[in-house]
Formats: C-alpha cells, sequence, structure tokens
C-alpha cells in the first residue's frame, strides 16, 4: 500500500512514525507475504465494517481503522477516546467480523509488540485473546519484522500477548464499553 492511500484512513490526523516505518517495512522486506498472521494494512474510507456497528457520525469519527485484524475482516482501529490529536499513546480496539469488540492494546506500540507473536486475534462478543495451536506455522517474514522493530524502536517480542491485553483491558475496556453502548442498541 502506497503511503498516500494509507494517509487517506487518517483524516489528516498524523500518522504513528512507527506505523509508517511498519508500512515502508512491508513495502520492502515482507512484500509478497504475513510478517505476522492476520495483520495486513487496510483503508475503508466508507468504514463498511464500521457501519455494521453504527452509522452514527460521532461514533464513525472516533475511530480510524487501519488494518485487517484476521482472515475473516475483523478490524484494528485508533479509539480516539478524547478527540486526540496525536495518536502516539491512543489505544488501539478490535472489532470482529462475527461481532465483538475489545481494546487490544494501550497504544499503537503495544499492538505492533503483540503482532511479534505472530497470531491472528479471536474476537468474540465475550472476550478477546491470541491463541497459537500447536501445529502452528509461523509467517515467512516474523524474524525480520521482531528483529526492525528491535533495532529500530527497541521494542522486544512477546511471548505472552494476552498479558499486554489484559493490561489495556484493565485501563480502558470499561469505558470503551460504555462509550460503545451509546451507539449500539
Amino acid at each position: 500500500m502506497e503511503i498516500s492511500e494509507f494517509k487517506k484512513a487518517f483524516r489528516n490526523k498524523s500518522i504513528p512514525e512507527i506505523l509508517i516505518g511498519l508500512l515502508n517495512f512491508t513495502n520492502t522486506i515482507a512484500i509478497d507475504d504475513w510478517f505476522s498472521q492476520g495483520f495486513e494494512f487496510e483503508v475503508d474510507a466508507e468504514n463498511y465494517m464500521l457501519k455494521t456497528y453504527s452509522g452514527e457520525e460521532e461514533f464513525l469519527t472516533s475511530l480510524i481503522p487501519f488494518a485487517l485484524a484476521d482472515g475473516t475482516g475483523s478490524i484494528y482501529a485508533f479509539w480516539l477516546k478524547n478527540k486526540e490529536n496525536s495518536l502516539e499513546n491512543t489505544p488501539v480496539v478490535a472489532f470482529g467480523s462475527e461481532g465483538g469488540y475489545h481494546v487490544i492494546s494501550k497504544s499503537i506500540d503495544d499492538l505492533l509488540k503483540i503482532l511479534t507473536y505472530d497470531t491472528e486475534v479471536y474476537v468474540d462478543h465475550d472476550n478477546v485473546s491470541y491463541f497459537k495451536s500447536e501445529d502452528h506455522e509461523s509467517s515467512k517474514f516474523i524474524k525480520e519484522y521482531q528483529n526492525w522493530l528491535l533495532e529500530n524502536y527497541q521494542i522486544s517480542a512477546t511471548n505472552n500477548p494476552d498479558e499486554i491485553v489484559q493490561k489495556a483491558r484493565e485501563k480502558y475496556q470499561k469505558e470503551f464499553e460504555k462509550w460503545m453502548n451509546k451507539f449500539i442498541s
């Protein structure tokens, strides 16, 4: 994906440097395969996925979807809970293709750390988790991604993404659910 196309998703907000770096990484190194299971940059200018939850303007303008989260259409989005201008420390949420919405991380840095685990997110109405089966096959570029993230941003790989998710949920999930209840009937 070209940066000009990616910028469309951000509606004049500054894209975090680390996310631009990741886009460049995918465009140069991981160009023909996954660097982490399920993650793929996606621009949904019409907000088709979000509109399955609500078409209200406040809802749609408070979320910036930027990537697919799994192979079935779940998405990652920034939640602009206070209409933040900077997205560096804005919570990231996941909306499941079959329903469910959960806070995933406190920041984009935490999400990129989660992605080092190399598995799709599982989102349902009640829970969210990152599970790796015994027969899990690593993504073609996972080692390159882990090295890139460590060398460029001093973020090391994790063996426990659910711990990162749990900390973010403890901080933001109740507030996020309360906010969502304004739009979901």
